[in-house]
């Protein structure tokens, strides 16, 4: 899709936690298909999942941690977001389904059905709803303010920002400004590892911008070591992500086209 190959990665390993139910979120990925990334989230012996693309890795890493799953949230429609979601019912089927509820119909298996503005709980941590349409029409992102982490799914990547398949330039210029209102510190997680050829993308953009080539040196070092670049925060996004920087749906609408016609790149 776009991006250098690499060896193939390890989950990455999540801190030992105590079982204190007081004890902090711990967030971590699972590497699946060619670039995507399932995220999890940990609080002691209780995880939930976000886009689960496929389930058996999903799975492996879980019972390898003796973790009990309570809840799936889902970004967006795309099956390689949601593909993963009727194994893990199969193996834990009392896990809860979080998706939109414009999109009842293309996620069938939701219990709990959210649009923007709504407030939740995830393993104890409050979760709040944020509609992002633009990659595709029902599309949600879920910030969670108390320790400092945003699920986006395909609307904001490091570096980048999804294809407009079901939404207009206009409509992913006002998402992203949602996301650049949220606090520096706040930790981005996307869906894919597509860091590298967005940036690569952006410095043939704006070849005299020293912070974007900054940034991508380290991330080619980082991919050389085999180690992913997500997440990303809030901070870097705003001063190294060409998209997060339009005045306009007009300007992002023009680099859109510019990185969907850059080397053939599948972002």
């Amino acid at each position: 899709m776009g991006t250098t190959h690499h060896e193939p990665q390890r989950a990455l390993q999540p801190p030992t936690l105590p079982a204190d139910a007081s004890e902090p979120l711990a967030v971590w990925l699972i590497p699946v298909l060619q670039d995507n990334y399932v995220m999890v989230l940990q609080r002691g012996r209780r995880a939930a999942v976000v886009d689960p693309a496929v389930a058996e890795p999903v799975v492996a890493a879980l019972e390898e941690r003796s973790l009990e799953l309570e809840a799936i949230l889902h970004t967006h429609h795309h099956s390689d977001h949601i593909g993963g979601t009727p194994g893990l019912l199969r193996r834990w089927p009392r896990t809860a389904v979080i998706a939109a509820a414009a999109d009842r119909e293309r996620i069938p298996l939701q219990t709990r059905s959210v649009a923007g503005g709504d407030r939740l709980q995830v393993l104890d941590e409050p979760v709040e709803v944020i509609a992002v349409p633009g990659h595709t029409r029902a599309h949600i992102a879920y910030w969670l303010p108390a320790s400092g982490h945003l699920f986006c799914g395909d609307t904001l990547f490091a570096g980048g920002c999804g294809r407009l398949f079901e939404g207009t330039p206009e409509q992913m210029h006002a998402s992203l400004q949602r996301f650049a209102a949220l606090p520096d510190a706040t930790r981005v997680w996307c869906a894919h590892e597509y860091t590298e050829s967005n940036l690569r993308w952006a410095t043939a953009e704006r070849p005299d911008d020293r912070e974007i080539r900054e940034r991508l040196a380290e991330v080619v070092d980082l991919r050389r070591r085999g180690l992913p670049t997500i997440p990303s925060t809030i901070a870097s996004e705003r001063a190294t992500n060409l998209f997060l920087r339009t005045q306009n749906g007009a300007e992002l609408g023009r680099l859109r086209r510019s990185k969907d016609g850059w080397k053939a790149c599948a972002t």
